[in-house]
């Protein structure tokens, strides 16, 4: 559990970071360097797909050299690294490079981290203990969201202000980590001398389906920027688009750990296919919305979609994937979202120049209604 608590500790700080900088990034973009929502696709797309291709390789890594501490200090120090690079922009260029590095830290860490929550728990309390880390990590979100509103209030909109302090928790979070100990000895004894192979015909039929309409929905999932846009886009001012994303936040800092605990009690297909089923809803919700006053309350239920799913879908892979390999499965599956984040943030930024900010939440809801009766099949049993 002290592992658990250490790592949670870690996230919030780095996202008190990360959501000091993200609610601004569109609106830095488009009304400070001049870049539109077609830009704003790109490097979304190319960051996020960066960061899940990572992941399978770390994963891999990980469970090759029997080792999850060392990358997951790397990749928390690179997505810092990668603040300094906003800090420092004067074109978007430089918010690329920034992202890059922001997203490969993602990547890097995020496979050996999940596996030593899952090392550091017993199966029957993953849910438990992946919606505890997930949670500390939203709660992270909402400080930092808070903390970039009264910032930009106070600075009157100075973004390069904002960024130069997000740097602090930053660097305090990949000190954190150092406490953590690593409980080699109890994977090493399961492990025996098995040696680590992986190949995608080896997997069990129904991981390798759950991981198909995986990539179904992520075709679909296009970048959060795409809804703090929407929100400008339809006139609300840079202090509430920055309140939009904390109403969001603190929702799914709220249900993500009763959500995961319920899991454990009654499994957690019924949670998920639910949730996929819930944000289908949702974006349809985005779509069909022409009212500043109804924002409020879907960027509330966008947060109860993600506090449903994001715990749960972690402990389930966990739970499904082969010994000895989970890290690699956690990658496997975090890589294959990141070939669908490119073409999804960059698709979803062509549909909104050409038909204009309902159509990829029109898509988007289509395809979150299709992977959830997916998994509703393939998780069956579960």
């Amino acid at each position: 559990m002290l592992n658990i608590i250490l790592l949670g500790i870690t996230s919030f700080l780095t996202d008190v970071s990360s959501e000091m900088v993200y609610p601004l990034l569109p609106v830095y973009l488009v009304t400070v360097l001049g870049a539109g929502p077609a830009v704003l696709g790109l490097i979304e797309g190319v960051a996020e797909s960066l960061a899940s291709i990572t992941k399978v390789f770390s994963g891999y890594f990980s469970d090759k050299l029997k080792s999850r501490k060392p990358f997951t200090i790397l990749g928390y120090f690179a997505s810092a690294l990668g603040k300094v690079f906003l800090f420092l922009s004067i074109g978007w260029g430089f918010v690329l490079v920034g992202r890059l590095l922001d997203r490969f830290g993602k990547g890097v860490r995020t496979a050996p981290r999940d596996a030593l929550i899952a090392d550091s728990t017993s199966k029957g309390k993953r849910g438990s203990a992946f919606g505890l880390h997930r949670a500390m990590d939203t709660c992270g979100a909402a400080v930092g969201v808070v903390l970039a509103y009264f910032l930009v209030s106070h600075y009157t909109g100075n973004f390069k202000r904002v960024f130069f302090y997000s740097l602090i928790p930053a660097f305090i979070g990949v000190l954190v980590l150092f406490l953590v100990k690593e409980k080699k000895e109890k994977r090493d004894e399961q492990l025996g001398r098995k040696k680590i192979s992986f190949s995608w015909k080896g997997l069990d039929k129904r991981l390798r389906l759950f991981l198909i309409f995986s990539f179904i929905f992520t075709l679909g999932n296009s970048s959060n920027q795409f809804l703090l846009l929407k929100a400008k886009d339809m006139g609300s001012p840079v202090t509430s688009v920055i309140i939009l994303y904390l109403v969001f936040n603190v929702i799914q800092a709220v249900v993500i750990y009763p959500a995961s605990w319920l899991s454990d009690k009654i499994g957690k297909k019924k949670l998920l296919v639910a949730g996929y089923l819930f944000y289908g809803l949702v974006y349809l919700g985005f779509a069909l919305n022409n009212s500043l006053g109804h924002l409020w309350i879907l960027f509330a239920l966008y947060g109860i979609y993600m506090g449903l799913t994001e715990g749960v879908e972690k402990a389930l892979i966990a739970d499904i994937s082969p010994a000895g390999l989970r890290a690699t499965t956690i990658g496997l599956h975090a890589t294959i979202i990141g070939i669908g984040l490119l073409p999804a943030s960059v698709l979803a930024g062509v549909l909104w120049k050409l038909f204009g900010a309902q159509a990829p939440f029109y898509f988007g809801s289509f395809m979150g209604i299709l992977a959830s009766c997916g998994f509703f099949f393939v998780l069956k049993g579960l």
